[in-house]
């Protein structure tokens, strides 16, 4: 027999705004905010990749800030901004930079590098290599490191 009052201590309505629309998830508080974004609200932009904050493919906004998403308990996203690649609509001017200096070659991490330079743009629109350096933390398996950088500033010209 299940014990609907634990249960339900478990579970809660988390209320999130992700990409601007407000959701309602009944999650528990702990689930790691990738999961919830993926398994539960179906955006499968963002990436699984290490599960332990390293590589950053998981890298979300919350509140403009980047993240990675796999180590951020769900819980501390609510009341917050969740902004994920599917929010910026595929027609930002670092997007179009990306696909201009080519930087994808296999795009797994690709979500995560556009959402991490997305916060640097913001915070600084005018990045030197040391801010991008010191920014752009995420792990590209490729090795596209050069064609993010110049990516970065051709957006940051526009």
């Amino acid at each position: 027999m299940v014990d609907n009052e634990t249960n339900n201590a478990k579970s809660r309505d988390m209320q999130l705004t992700l990409n601007g629309k407000k959701v309602a998830l009944d999650i528990e508080a702990e689930m790691p905010l990738l999961w919830a974004i993926r398994d539960e609200a179906g955006l499968t932009g963002t990436k699984f990749g290490c599960g332990i904050a390293q590589c950053g493919a998981c890298t979300v906004l919350l509140d403009g800030e980047a993240v990675r998403s796999c180590s951020v308990p769900v819980g501390t996203a609510v009341g917050r901004k969740v902004t994920t690649i599917e929010g910026l609509g595929g027609k930002s001017a670092l997007q179009k930079a990306w696909i201009e200096k080519q930087v994808p070659q296999c795009g797994y991490c690709q979500s995560g590098m556009l959402m991490a330079a997305t916060a640097l743009l913001a915070r600084k629109p005018r990045p030197s290599d040391a801010d991008i350096d010191a920014a752009i933390t995420n792990l590209c398996r490729c090795g596209t490191y050069p064609r993010i950088k110049a990516a970065i500033k051709a957006a940051a010209r526009l």
